[in-house]
This record gives C-alpha cells, structure tokens and sequence, in this order.
C-alpha cells in the first residue's frame, strides 16, 4: 500500500508542475534514478509515476533520451444539445468543421444478444436480439470518439432501418429513423462518468489500455419505452461534452 501511495504522489508532483508551468513542454523530466532519490523511492515506484503520466497524455519517452512534458491537448468540444437532432444531419460532423477539423467516421452493425446491463438499460430480458453498431470517429485523421449503439431487434427487424448505417434512411439520427416506423422519440437520458479505457476502445482511440475516457450513456425514449441505447467513449485529455440546454 505504501508503494502505491508513493507512486501517486510522485506522479501528482509531476502533474502540479507541469500544469503551474514549472515543467513547460519540452522539457526533461527528471530521470528514474533522480525521481526515486528525490522520493526516497525504488526506482520501480518513479517508473509506475512515469507511466501514469504517459497514460494521461502529459509526457512521452523518447528511447536513450528520457521522458519530455508534451504540449497540452486542445480539447475538442462535442454538443449535446437537443436541437441538433431535431433539424438532423451529423452533430459529430457539425462540431468538428465548426472547430475547423474535417470529420470522418467508419462504422460496423450486426446482430447480437443483449448483455443483462444492455438488457436493463433497454427494457428488455438478456438473451433478447438486438441490433450492435460500433461507430469510430476522426477528425483530421485523428481518432475522438468512440460508440457502441444498441436497439431492439424486435422493433426494426424487417423494416427500412434495421441497419442505421445501410439503406434509404442511412446515417440519420435515432428520433428521425423511429419516426420512419411510427415510434415519437421524445426524450433522452444522458449519463457521464469516466473509467480507465478497455483493450478495444485503446485499439479504436490510439490511446494506452490504462488511459483514462470519459463516458457518455445515452438511451433514447418514447413515451412507452426506450428504444436505442449507446456508450460513447472519447479520451479524458481530448474530448469535453458540452450542454447546451435554454435558460
């Protein structure tokens, strides 16, 4: 325990320095054998300070070198404002040529069994089909964004929409493609949280396994029952959520 309390603290040392300026980028973080002197720590303890720094996209090492403050992250702004979907289109796409980035998504859908948590957040019973679609986004090239969407089978089966990203009604937002077979989407429920990134969505985002994302819960509703569900990861150190809701 005592170890990892010391690596913590190593690493918010670090961090304090970085962001008051003290260490400014490019410069030279203070070797492994210097950080665990400084400490009084094991040089194993400034490694694991180091690698969470790594992780949060503060510093980078550079083979025989050492490791080096990065410059900071501009963030990019995702909107999360209702009147976006009402007049359609691509909000992502939106957002990033409003920040000057030019956007570009790939997707792949199939048809899977819904989790028990997909289940719960769907209204349905584990087991029950449901329709998967991963979405990754870039901007410039980059990779911001990535999402995994859940709708029940039963409703779009056989229908226009079943695939949200193939068909007539492709790419359209979830209010207007349940419009298409009579279902009134008329609210949302959003919830953010953040956690450490699994191995898929570090492969998707370019980022580190341990690094940390923010988490964007959305299920869409009618007035009887939801009927899409979705978990959209961007990276904590690259991507904020912003609300805009009236006064």
């Amino acid at each position: 325990m005592e170890s990892k309390h010391r690596y913590l603290q190593i690493a918010d040392a670090l961090r304090r320095q970085i962001v008051s300026g003290e260490l400014r980028p490019g410069d030279r973080i203070p070797s492994r054998a210097e950080l665990a002197e400084t400490y009084s720590a094991a040089p194993a303890v400034a490694t694991r300070a180091l690698e969470i720094l790594k992780a949060e996209g503060l510093v980078e090492s550079r083979p025989g070198s050492g490791a080096y403050v990065l410059p900071p992250h501009t963030h990019l702004q995702l909107s999360r404002a209702w009147y976006r979907e009402v007049r359609g289109g691509s909000p992502f796409a939106g957002d990033m040529e409003a920040q000057g980035k030019t956007p570009k998504w790939r997707t792949h859908s199939r048809t899977d069994v819904a989790s028990p948590e997909v289940a719960r957040r769907l209204g349905t019973t584990e087991g029950d089909p449901v329709m998967r679609t991963v979405y990754v986004y870039t901007a410039d090239g980059q990779p911001v964004q990535r999402a995994i969407s859940w709708e029940p089978y039963e409703l779009t089966r056989g229908t226009p929409i079943a695939l949200p990203e193939d068909g007539p009604h492709a790419g359209r937002g979830v209010k207007d493609r349940m419009a298409v077979i009579g279902l009134e989407v008329t609210h949302r429920r959003e919830a953010v949280s953040s956690r450490t990134a699994t191995v898929e969505e570090a492969r998707d985002l370019g980022i580190s396994p341990g690094a940390i994302v923010t988490v964007l819960q959305r299920t869409y509703y009618t007035e009887a029952r939801p009927v899409e569900t979705c978990d959209i990861v961007v990276p904590g150190d690259r991507a904020e959520f912003v609300y805009v809701m009236p006064a």
